[in-house]
């Protein structure tokens, strides 16, 4: 896999009413490759979803740089050309009602590509693949505000896919849904990755979304503080809480009861499953003394 996303000492200062300028990142440095699913965490003002918004020009850097495969965003930007990015890099926001404009849902995901110029036929054909890609086809003439939270940020990402996007940043995508619609929404996310070799930015504040991705950025005050597997990140559970986030619920159990004295294994326990496994075990041990 080589570099999809190249970001180098990326600064971003937000300048207010009265003149000051407030520092939203600090410096980040951070590579993504091609086809790789990242998860990026971090409290609320850790400057997550400034990086975000970063990586498909929606926002240029105060300094530093973001290519998106060699195509640097600023340049870009000069040139009035931040499209050829776009067309790379989808957005996905929170709230889908921000997202979705048009009265009907195929037309809805029609709009990326119409604004591109494509042609109708080919439109359909982008249509048709990025609502069956999401499970959405029998939708496709209902209107969008008649439909539920999960099934309209299925047709947000169906619009992104329409783009023929190489990359899906998701910006807390599920933060306003109920369980089902979570789990409707990451179960697309995480086919898309495994099925076509999709790059996916997560960003969420939900620890068992992250244990999904290959590799999770901690962010924190701007900058970013942490990297690596999941497992390897929430292994490090009191730095974490340090920073005001937590480790997955099975992981804060399991930690519970070592305090309480049950021998679990010192591997860090992520899942429930890996939790049921490790006192299934201790179970075992017990009828064999």
């Amino acid at each position: 896999m080589g570099a999809f996303i190249e970001i180098e000492k990326l600064e971003h200062i937000y300048q207010a009413a009265d003149g000051e300028g407030r520092k939203a990142l600090g410096g980040v440095s951070l590579s993504i490759a091609k086809g790789e699913f990242v998860a990026v965490l971090g409290a609320n003002g850790s400057g997550k979803s400034t990086l975000a918004r970063h990586l498909n020009g929606l926002l240029l850097p105060s300094s530093g740089h973001v290519r998106v495969e060699g195509l640097d965003t600023k340049e870009l930007a000069e040139r009035g050309e931040l499209w050829q990015v776009r067309s790379k890099v989808g957005m996905v926001f929170q709230n889908p009602d921000n997202q979705l404009i048009a009265a009907m849902v195929e037309d809805d995901v029609a709009f990326g590509p119409e604004n591109l110029g494509v042609e109708p036929l080919e439109i359909r054909r982008r249509v048709k693949e990025s609502l069956e890609a999401v499970g959405m086809t029998r939708f496709r003439k209902r209107a969008p505000h008649l439909l539920s939270g999960g099934q309209k940020q299925r047709v947000a990402i169906a619009g992104a896919l329409a783009m023929e996007t190489d990359c899906l940043v998701l910006d807390e995508p599920t933060a306003m849904l109920d369980p089902q619609g979570r789990k409707e929404v990451l179960e697309v996310v995480k086919r898309l990755h495994r099925e076509r070799g999709l790059t996916v930015v997560l960003i969420t504040h939900f620890m068992e979304e992250a244990l999904e991705a290959q590799r999770v950025v901690v962010m924190d005050k701007g900058c970013s503080v942490m990297e690596g597997s999941p497992r390897e990140v929430f292994a490090r559970r009191k730095e974490l809480k340090a920073l005001g986030l937590e480790v997955p619920l099975a992981g804060e159990l399991a930690a519970g009861l070592r305090q309480a004295g049950v021998p679990l294994p010192k591997e860090a326990i992520l899942t429930v499953e890996e939790l049921l496994q490790g006192l299934q075990a201790l179970r075992g041990k017990a009828h064999v003394h």
